[in-house]
């Protein structure tokens, strides 16, 4: 009766043991099962952290390349620019230069006649000189005056175009004795010929002549030289004359 008592308190506590044992694996199994799907949930959490850090990383990547581009292009545009202003500063000029070689052709071809013919005085007599020092002479009677070359307010002739001029001037006065009549041609500021007249008694009278190459601009006009006088009236024997022979 022992014995049977004893075995059956043995069944019941391996069945016991067998029961616990049991439940303790189930449990350490759904630990491990909790484990392994917290660990999984987070490499995937991880992954999706990498590629949206990848995904970042690119994109700053591809911004730092777009502003590159974007600043080349900026670059290039502000180079470009100042090419572009160049031309058209360099075609301005030429334009600029090609007008003035156009406006100087024509007026070129508009004066191909130029001449003029001047006296002292435009009415009565008058002695001019002597004075101290060379002194300008203005032909204020106007007999010619052909492209308006000549100036009677200042008695100076001014070259329109490029060409050779031929020029002519008389000189006269009645002599005392004390004075020559004298007058030289003066091109711009280079004294180039003299015309000269002197005696005693009467009325004397001196020319010359002379041909110049002037340049458009050049100036010519007579000087009463120094101690020296001429007389006119409206016989006109002091004259100043001049024509182009022709362009250069």
């Amino acid at each position: 009766m022992k014995i049977s008592v004893s075995f059956t308190l043995w069944l019941l506590l391996v069945s016991v043991s067998a029961n616990e044992s049991s439940e303790c694996q189930h449990t350490y199994l759904q630990d491990i099962y909790a484990a392994l799907r917290e660990m999984t949930a987070s490499l995937v959490q991880l992954k999706a952290d990498m590629r949206f850090l990848q995904a970042q990383e690119q994109a700053a990547q591809l911004k730092t390349e777009v502003d590159k581009l974007k600043q080349q292009q900026l670059e290039q545009a502000a180079q470009l620019k100042t090419e572009v202003d160049k031309l058209k500063q360099d075609l301005k000029e030429q334009a600029a230069q090609l007008k003035t070689e156009v406006d100087k052709q024509k007026q070129q071809q508009l004066v191909q006649q130029v001449a003029f013919s001047a006296s002292l005085v435009v009415a009565g007599e008058s002695n001019i000189g002597p004075f101290r020092s060379d002194t300008p002479l203005i032909y204020k009677h106007v007999t010619t005056n052909i492209g308006n070359a000549y100036n009677p307010n200042t008695g100076v002739f001014t070259a329109p175009v490029r060409g050779a001029y031929n020029f002519e001037w008389w000189v006269g006065a009645f002599g005392d004795g004390s004075h020559a009549s004298a007058a030289v041609l003066v091109k711009n500021s280079e004294k180039i010929s003299l015309a000269y007249e002197r005696q005693n008694q009467h009325f004397g009278t001196g020319s010359s002549g002379v041909t110049l190459l002037l340049e458009v601009g050049d100036v010519v006009f007579l000087r009463l030289v120094a101690n020296s006088l001429v007389y006119d009236n409206a016989n006109h024997h002091n004259t100043f004359s001049g024509f182009l022979l022709f362009t250069m």
